[in-house]
């Protein structure tokens, strides 16, 4: 005898997974970037984390106000669609019940079948019907702006964290160089772990994370150099 069970899917995993690996991988590559980069200017303790300070409060405010300015607009237009739909269903039902068939005939269904399933979905829940397979809109993919932005600052200041306390310990003659391997071996770990979540292909994802994040730093580095160099 089967019994019915609730499945687990990564996919329900998208929006948190997202602004949370996104956060923490800005909060390591910009503040280590930017501690590589004073430090390398021949700055002292101090001044390093100073600036880095500094930039993990306005990383973590600028990533929870793009989060969520981002997620609203998604949001507005998700609710402007359901709106315009809820229209169309009290102006004319027969022709969505039509509408809706034909989404099923295209993906398979024979059509007295489809128009069979269109019509008890209806009854059932019209609106959600034709937002989960007209617009696309699930629980799944709608969008929640403060959740994300909570979660974008939270995991900034986390991975922000990281490189300062490194920053603290490191001997200032080795700063740099101590600095910038944690780093790297913080965001292979983070991109594996992100990929691992997601279902993604692990190596692919550390090596692009650890890439950009190297490639980040030495350009900081350079400009800090030039500069120190310079004053």
């Amino acid at each position: 005898m089967s019994r019915l069970h609730r499945e687990t899917h990564l996919v329900e995993r998208i929006g948190w997974l997202r602004a949370v690996v996104l956060g923490a991988n800005d909060g390591i590559v910009s503040t280590a970037s930017l501690i590589v980069g004073v430090a390398s200017a021949a700055a002292s303790r101090h001044e390093v984390m100073v600036a880095g300070a500094a930039g993990l409060v306005a990383g973590a405010m600028s990533m929870a106000a793009g989060e969520y300015v981002s997620v609203s607009s998604q949001a507005d237009t998700e609710r402007a669609d359901l709106a315009r739909e809820r229209g169309e269903l009290a102006a004319n039902p027969e022709a969505e019940e039509v509408e809706l068939a034909g989404i099923y005939v295209e993906r398979g269904l024979d059509s007295a079948l489809a128009r069979q399933v269109a019509q008890q979905l209806m009854a059932h829940d019209a609106l959600t019907s034709h937002a989960r397979d007209e617009l696309g809109i699930s629980h799944i993919s709608t969008a929640r702006p403060v959740q994300a932005a909570l979660a974008s600052a939270a995991s900034f200041t986390i991975g922000a964290v990281l490189p300062m306390a490194i920053a603290i310990v490191a001997p200032r003659p080795t700063l740099v160089s101590v600095v910038a391997a944690a780093s790297l071996a913080l965001l292979a770990l983070l991109g594996a772990i992100g990929a691992g979540a997601g279902g993604a292909n692990v190596w692919r994802a550390t090596v692009r994370v650890a890439f950009w994040g190297a490639f980040a730093m030495a350009l900081t580095a350079g400009i800090g150099l030039v500069f120190g160099t310079a004053a």
